[in-house]
């Protein structure tokens, strides 16, 4: 089998992990001369959990959300050496497997990059790993990054 990857995804939510995995992924995408997609996505809240006080309007949320996930691709962008290499970055909402399997499929991607962990423990007992959702649904490999 001869496999070239043209385009790659690397998702990243602003943790260590999802770093080093972009770093893997710019690799990757620099030996091959592919596309390389940074993407964010982040879980809508459901409801409101503060203690106190009203709940921010949909607005003051979206837009604090959208401000987040232009500071976690801001700050993967300025680390990353990325002279020479064709890349975007994508923002997006709603459940991170479903979303980043969209983007992989959207952008014909042949490879996924992940951290192992992201999210917090609280997050990955009710919900499970991101990563390892990924690795049982994703339709094309799935590199995950210590």
């Amino acid at each position: 089998m001869d496999w070239h990857p043209k385009t790659i995804v690397a998702g990243v939510d602003g943790s260590d992990t999802s770093h080093q995995a972009a770093e893997r992924a710019l690799a990757i995408a620099r030996h091959w001369n592919a596309k390389l997609i940074l993407a964010t996505v982040v879980r809508q809240p459901e409801g409101w959990w503060g203690i106190g006080g009203a709940p921010p309007s949909p607005e003051a949320m979206a837009s604090a959300i959208a401000d987040g996930q232009r500071t976690i691709l801001n700050e993967i962008v300025q680390r990353l050496d990325l002279d020479g290499v064709d890349y975007e970055t994508l923002e997006d909402l709603g459940d991170p497997t479903t979303q980043l399997i969209k983007i992989c499929e959207t952008n014909d991607a042949d490879l996924l990059v992940i951290g192992r962990r992201g999210a917090g423990i609280a997050e990955r007992v009710i919900l499970g790993s991101v990563a390892d959702r990924l690795c049982h649904h994703s339709p094309i490999p799935v590199l995950v990054s210590p």
